[in-house]
């Protein structure tokens, strides 16, 4: 894991924020840029790429950037969300979900044989329809929408269990396999706050903006999300080709303004304690600032990545 000085992060701020962002959001690019080009290199041979890593990871975003790069190259790329590929809960799923003791991170949620099924038809350029689910009221349906993989073209499916070889039951020799995480620590007087903290960030400020979640609700989950992911995700990124370090900079700057007031009013919950003590002393830097190309924007809103 990597380190960087609050201290550093803060000063840069101040000298120029809108530079800062620029030059942090171009070195991830450059990173993904990098394994885009590998992958153009054998997307005749592994034409499947698998994306995965934990919740708050910034998933999509890096999908959708490794994307637009093939595009740009000429090589058409098409993202799938692994969410769209759950099985409809049963009534006694919708019963435990209700009271909150249904296993979000199981893989067991996921439809496997269709998901297999579907990818085997891809990757022989057969013409599949294209599930999506609504998770409002738990149930996978047909979108409408036609995927006819050509010769050449490339499909990206990102999602949690996407390197487990339970749930994607397809052929190593046809797939590129890419893991995402944060995996840089910020410190301060000799503190580091872990990078699993940085991803609750980023799903704290995610789920009040666009889920409706409270803080509270959020913060209930993130011992069940965590052993999850201890179980679930963490079990196989051993089987990725290329590691990816989410981290940026200046986010920790971009979620002050979010979560500084709410958490200075929760004293007592033992789970926020470190994030706030560095928050206190992080320079603040308005959303607006956050150019639409930056993966904060998966968490903040009003970015140009979105399935």
């Amino acid at each position: 894991m990597k380190n960087i000085a609050l201290q550093t992060i803060n000063q840069q701020v101040t000298e120029d924020t809108a530079e800062f962002i620029r030059k942090s959001n171009a070195e991830y690019l450059e990173s993904l840029t990098k394994i885009a080009d590998d992958i153009a290199l054998h997307r005749d041979r592994k034409p499947i790429i698998l994306l995965s890593g934990p919740s708050g990871s910034g998933k999509t975003t890096s999908a959708l950037m490794i994307e637009k790069i093939l595009d740009d190259r000429g090589i058409e790329t098409h993202t799938l969300s692994l969410d769209n590929y759950f099985s409809p809960l049963t009534e006694q799923e919708k019963e435990l979900f209700a009271v909150g003791k249904l296993d979000l991170e199981s893989p067991k949620r996921v439809d496997s044989p269709f998901l297999t099924e579907q990818l085997r038809e891809i990757y022989h350029c057969r013409p599949v329809e294209l599930p999506i689910y609504d998770f409002k009221d738990s149930v996978r349906i047909n979108s409408g929408k036609v995927l006819h993989r050509k010769p050449g073209e490339l499909v990206i499916l990102e999602g949690i269990h996407s390197l487990n070889p339970e749930i994607v039951s397809f052929k190593d020799s046809r797939t590129a396999k890419i893991y995402v995480s944060v995996r840089t620590r910020i410190t301060q007087n000799g503190v580091k706050l872990h990078p699993s903290k940085i991803r609750l960030m980023r799903r704290l400020v995610r789920d009040m903006l666009f889920r409706k979640r409270s803080f509270t609700d959020t913060l209930m989950m993130f011992h069940s999300v965590e052993a999850g992911e201890n179980k679930y995700i963490m079990p196989y990124k051993y089987r990725s080709d290329y590691d990816v370090d989410t981290f940026m900079p200046y986010e920790i700057c971009a979620y002050r303004g979010f979560l500084l007031e709410a958490f200075r009013n929760m004293p007592e919950e033992p789970l926020i304690r470190d994030m706030l003590e560095f928050l206190e002393q992080t320079v603040e830097i308005s959303p607006e600032a956050i150019t639409p190309d930056s993966l904060v924007c998966e968490f903040i809103g009003n970015g140009q990545f979105n399935l």
